[in-house]
């Protein structure tokens, strides 16, 4: 049974944008577009389009610890800016990063192996998720890295051939990354995420905003046919039944009137999280989220998070590539991810999400 925590639903909003000159990032801030700022002990990737096989562009980075668990957590969402690929699903690809807490120093730990501990209830997303995340003054920068040095006497080579076959690790790791380098990975234009509660939007709604949201509701409502009040569960009355039908005759079904209504709260969303509570759909869920499981530990997924249509004005490219046209479109982008939150090696782990296309594109109009 979901925990109150769970049920908690919180928004991201678009705040100022990154200048790179004065705001430092690091994998403690939630932003859209860059680069993604890995954790420093998780190994860089570079993913690619399923399709196409280009290199995909860093849409969101999001910084979401799990109650109860000693890990800090990242997801990166990736895309493909390609034309003919951003509504598919194989051209956007999710990664899940963990590394440990710091211990403190001469504490001995009586805690389970992180494997063997109970799965997270609850998220935590996050104390710290306004905070633009300088790591100079939140101590998570050099010193993390001074801490993981190893001492000159353990870190000498055992034989001269171990040595041979360091160096040539390294020379190939280099390759790897000059070939990567060489091509040409798309950035998008960089903005900070401010987090809020979903239940205080109402408290903080301006009131143009509001206005403007009840108008765009009433003229889909024109254009549809439809009160999207009436399709919500328990009202009505004896004749609800017949409106949801004509709807579906209409519509096709009244998921995305409820989506309409759901978001026109906040137009200006551009993320939703709330781990292993209920999405907001565009269409009809598809029938793969139901039977996704962990690729690393085979255990089930849990919803974590969506991305919004509002999003998609941001999504442009910092060399003015595209004609300065946003380089994405969808209705959303859900994401799952592992339940356990399993984590056994430094390289980011894949997890699921599943891209649903606004269905008559209404939600650009």
């Amino acid at each position: 049974m979901a925990s109150r925590a769970e049920e908690l639903t919180l928004v991201g909003l678009c705040d100022v944008e990154i200048d790179s000159k004065r705001h430092t990032c690091s994998f403690l801030t939630n932003k859209v577009g860059g680069l993604p700022d890995w954790s420093p002990v998780t190994s860089r990737r570079s993913p690619r389009c399923g399709r196409c096989g280009a290199p995909l562009a860093h849409v969101v980075q999001v910084y979401c610890p799990l109650e109860a668990s000693r890990y800090h957590r990242n997801l990166h969402v990736f895309a493909c800016t390609g034309a003919e690929c951003s509504g598919r699903s194989d051209c956007w690809k999710v990664l899940r990063s963990q590394r440990l807490e710091e211990e403190a120093v001469g504490r001995t730990s009586s805690r389970p192996d992180p494997a063997q501990e109970a799965p997270p209830s609850a998220t935590d997303w996050c104390d710290t998720a306004d905070d633009w995340g300088v790591m100079e003054e939140e101590g998570w920068g050099g010193g993390v890295k001074k801490d993981r040095q190893v001492p000159e006497e353990a870190a000498a080579p055992e034989t001269e051939a171990a040595g041979e076959v360091d160096v040539s690790s390294q020379l190939q790791d280099l390759r790897l990354v000059d070939s990567q380098e060489e091509e040409e990975v798309p950035v998008l234009r960089a903005f900070f995420i401010s987090v809020v509660d979903e239940s205080d939007l109402c408290g903080e709604e301006d009131d143009d905003d509001l206005r403007h949201a009840q108008r765009l509701l009433r003229e889909y409502e024109r254009r549809e046919g439809v009160a999207v009040g009436e399709l919500e569960d328990g009202g009505g009355g004896g004749g609800g039944e017949e409106k949801y039908e004509k709807t579906r005759a209409r519509h096709g079904d009244a998921v995305f009137s409820r989506f309409m209504k759901k978001i026109s709260l906040c137009p200006q969303q551009i993320l939703r999280y709330c781990r292993g509570g209920r999405p907001l759909f565009v269409s009809e869920p598809p029938a793969d989220v139901a039977t996704t499981t962990c690729g690393n530990c085979g255990g089930t997924r849990t919803f974590e998070l969506q991305l919004m249509p509002a999003l998609v004005s941001l999504l442009r490219r910092t060399d003015g590539g595209g004609g300065g046209e946003a380089e994405l479109e969808f209705g959303t982008v859900l994401v799952y991810t592992c339940r356990n939150s399993c984590w056994t090696s430094g390289s980011a782990v894949e997890e699921f999400c599943s891209v649903q296309t606004d269905p008559d594109q209404q939600l650009f109009k």
